[in-house]
């Protein structure tokens, strides 16, 4: 058994006690050197002395080398931390010899040794050049047989400053990969021309498909770190037509003990593409607004929901209740959370438009923030189901809405949509309306503040562009987009979250926050850059199909409705939108009997009393452009009936 122990440490430890062996050789190689220079290069010194004190010396060496560890690093790996402990190890021998040799002169342990200072001087700064230098010539020739066994990529570096410069010398550097940077390619005219550690500087105009097959270029590297500038986007973009395989270098500060690795470049993010700059919160406001406090989040599951309640479990809450009806997306979130170390979190399969389950909740639980991000949210499908629209996102946000009034909840947050301005399709009218009725119960709350927060598309989300193409693009494409000049506003999952949590700390109640989202994005573009990103051609390799615009979808989206304008936030990119007036008590009756007519499950009805509560809802490319809502009253059934259970006031038209 220990047989075989042996047998199986013994290639791990080898290496060191070898290194160990060699540098004690070394250190009385050195030393014979040390007398032969001291002595004018001839051989006139004591021999009979100096083979006393080698074995005394190699022993000295031994307990150096030993103390420091200086033996344990590995050679081919050999770094600054590996070469100063060479120097302790090195002052410590010095230091050893001179207290042996003043020991020895006093107790005449070794009759005949003595060795004078300048020896030991010389010694010491001959052993730390010897040893650092055998070191680092072994790590030399290992990097130049390895990367003579491996191909060689040739890389172009975007940006000739000290990112550029760190990003080379990390390729260089790097043993698992033979890299050789052809150019760094700047904007600059000052250092076009030039060149950093024999590396010349062109200009990007100088890098064209000629260029790229005369040199072999592999990929481009991404070097500077103002990535958020429209002018670096739009180059970028171009370079990706002569090299497809493009990546980026992170932020200095994420860099690895101020040290770029070059596991760190990644490939570019189609995010790196849009024209917009990247939203960041550092809030210690938060930490303050959920410290202790009983958290509740609905469609937990969903790509939104899923990353507030990542995002809300970073902080020191009481309780984080997660709420949807996904059982398996439930699940997968609260292993995620468990894995994570995340206690004191209540994962609850129920339906938002479950009154009696939701009662439950909220006794047992007591929240005191909301962020309600349940709903549905595809719009051909809600334009062809508008019955279940209306029940998740009216009746369910009502509902919902309606127990934090009971529960004298702290703070309501409603996860919005830009579909809901000026919506053309069920969808977006469902979500304004669920809007409206939020603003009503404001009116009646003398505790409960409601927020509402408005956003665009969400990059990666479930449903939305980016996993469609990515599918499509698996099979070969053709990619899909419904019109050449459809525009949308685009931000991550992480920002969308975050801009939540912002605008419902920062809310008083009644607000309508809307983000900054830069510039609107055409998914014609996107669909471009998605297929150049995977190293294919448009069209060549993969084509774009053109499909038409679906029922309810609109060419461009909006962040404000028609008579709404913007206040301004103490975030530069969250704004608050000022709505007209409203008859709120008016809007709210209607909402309550939007819900009841949903109930019989006529599209129509439904779809016409979404105009009459959103009168800027106007269908497009629907089945529902000619509905007249002033028919409602006569195609109506049972109206009685509604008035009967006291839905409505008796007084009030329908």
């Amino acid at each position: 058994m220990i047989y075989k122990y042996l047998i199986s440490k013994a290639p791990r430890y080898a290496s060191k006690w070898l290194v160990l062996a060699i540098d004690i050789m070394l250190v009385l190689i050195t030393l014979f050197l040390v007398y032969f220079i001291r002595f004018h290069l001839t051989l006139n010194f004591n021999v009979g002395s100096f083979l006393k004190e080698m074995p005394i010396v190699g022993v000295l060496a031994l307990m150096s080398f030993l103390i420091t560890g200086s033996y344990k690093g590995v050679i081919r790996y050999t770094g600054v931390k590996d070469l100063m402990k060479i120097f302790l190890a090195t002052m410590l021998l010095a230091v050893l010899t001179s207290v042996f040799v003043v020991t020895n002169k006093e107790l005449a342990m070794v009759p005949g040794i003595t060795i004078p200072k300048s020896i030991i001087i010389m010694h010491a700064f001959l052993n730390f050049v010897v040893l650092a230098k055998t070191r680092l010539v072994f790590k030399i020739a290992y990097q130049y047989i390895n990367c003579k066994l491996k191909s060689t990529k040739h890389i172009l570096i975007y940006g000739a400053g000290e990112s550029g410069i760190m990003t080379h010398n990390a390729l260089v550097n790097n043993m698992d990969q033979k890299n050789k940077v052809v150019a760094f390619i700047e904007d600059s005219e000052d250092k076009i021309g030039n060149s950093i550690n024999g590396t010349k500087i062109i200009g990007r105009t100088s890098v064209n498909e000629a260029f790229i097959k005369k040199h072999q270029i592999n990929e481009i590297i991404v070097a500077i770190q103002n990535t958020s500038s429209s002018t670096l986007r739009k180059n970028i973009d171009e370079l990706i037509d002569v090299v497809p395989n493009i990546k980026v270098v992170p932020p200095i500060d994420k860099w690895m003990n101020g040290e770029l690795s070059v596991n760190q470049i990644k490939p570019i993010q189609l995010e790196d593409l849009l024209d917009r700059t990247p939203i960041n919160i550092e809030n210690k406001e938060l930490k303050k607004e959920f410290d202790g406090k009983v958290l509740l989040v609905t469609g937990a599951a969903g790509s939104i929901g899923s990353e507030i309640s990542r995002q809300l479990s970073a902080f020191n809450f009481k309780k984080l209740i997660l709420v949807d009806i996904a059982e398996s997306a439930l699940y997968d979130l609260q292993q995620e959370l468990k894995q994570g170390g995340v206690n004191n979190f209540y994962p609850i399969v129920t339906d938002v438009r479950d009154q009696h389950a939701l009662e439950s909740v909220f006794e047992t639980y007591k929240p005191n923030i909301i962020f309600h991000a349940a709903a549905y949210k595809h719009v051909p499908l809600m334009e062809h189901n508008p019955y279940e629209a209306v029940k998740i996102n009216v009746g369910g946000t009502r509902i919902v809405s309606k127990m934090a009034l009971k529960y004298k909840v702290d703070k309501f947050v409603f996860v919005s949509t830009d579909k809901a301005v000026n919506p053309t399709n069920v969808m977006g009218a469902t979500k304004r309306t669920a809007e409206i009725y939020i603003g009503s119960l404001q009116k009646e709350s003398k505790h409960t503040k409601f927020i509402t927060t408005r956003f665009g598309n969400v990059l990666g989300s479930n449903g939305s562009v980016i996993p469609l193409f990515k599918k499509q693009l698996e099979k070969g494409g053709p990619l899909t987009v419904t019109h050449k000049d459809v525009t949308r506003y685009f931000m991550t999952i992480p920002e969308a979250s975050q801009l939540v949590l912002e605008a419902g700390t920062m809310g008083q109640g009644g607000e309508i926050f809307i983000f900054d989202m830069g510039e609107s994005v055409k998914i014609m573009s996107l669909a471009k850059n998605m297929i150049r990103l995977s190293g294919l051609r448009y069209p060549e390799d993969i084509d774009i199909k053109i499909t038409g615009l679906r029922p309810g979808e609109k060419l461009y989206e909006e962040l404000l409705a028609n008579g709404e304008n913007t206040l301004p936030t103490y975030h530069e990119k969250i704004m608050i939108s000022k709505v007209k007036e409203m008859d709120y008590e008016k809007l709210k009756a209607r909402i309550d009997a939007l819900c009841i007519l949903n109930l019989y499950h006529d599209k129509n009805i439904i779809v016409k009393k979404l105009k009459e509560i959103v009168p800027e809802f106007v269908s497009k490319n629907s089945d529902y452009e000619h509905l007249d809502t002033k028919v409602l009253q006569t195609t109506m059934p049972n109206y009685t009936i509604l008035q009967s259970l006291n839905f409505v006031p008796h007084s009030y038209n329908l």
